[in-house]
């Protein structure tokens, strides 16, 4: 599957968040409930266009859950193989977390019993504190309450997508509900 956005919907949002998103890109069904994937060409486009339509029709977010787009999506065949691909992306986002504060926070979907979302999002902090400290640089801090960076980490099954995001596009576009 070539996606780079998920979109959760709430109860009976389906259909209509569908329509709605088909305008923006290619719009597939998953095998999870309410979850669906999508395909755009360019991201901070798409957000842009996302938080427009959002804005002249509020009611919009009466169907639709979160939008979180991926910059990275990846395939995985065990726990193992999904912490090396994961951890190889989070590596090119190390140095900007340098002093800074930030979490990881994972939406696991299948896998159950063979992948547990805290489990992986420690693995993940661990990794990026340990390679502050390897590259001698100002650490970072791990902050649920007001992080400057949160790492997006979804799964369906076997696809993994990751992606970071700024305190200031949280704030910018609150239909990424990281949380």
């Amino acid at each position: 599957m070539d996606w780079n956005v998920i979109v959760t919907v709430k109860e009976h949002g389906f259909k209509k968040a569908r329509g709605f998103l088909q305008e923006f890109g290619r719009v597939n069904k998953t095998e999870y409930f309410n979850v669906m994937v999508m395909r755009v060409d360019y991201i901070d486009q798409f957000m842009e266009e996302i938080k427009t339509a959002i804005s002249i029709n509020r009611v919009i977010m009466e169907y639709v859950a979160k939008v979180i787009p991926l910059t990275h999506t990846f395939t995985f065949q065990s726990p193992k193989e999904f912490e090396e691909k994961a951890q190889a992306i989070v590596a090119d986002w190390v140095a900007s977390l340098s002093g800074k504060r930030f979490h990881v926070r994972m939406h696991r979907r299948g896998f159950k019993g063979r992948l547990s979302s805290q489990s992986e999002e420690s693995v993940l902090d661990t990794f990026i504190l340990n390679k502050l400290e390897q590259l001698d640089k100002p650490p970072a801090k791990i902050d649920f309450d007001d992080p400057d960076f949160i790492i997006a980490v979804e799964t369906l099954g076997q696809l993994a997508g990751l992606s970071i995001w700024t305190r200031e596009e949280l704030q910018r576009y609150p239909f990424l509900k990281m949380d």
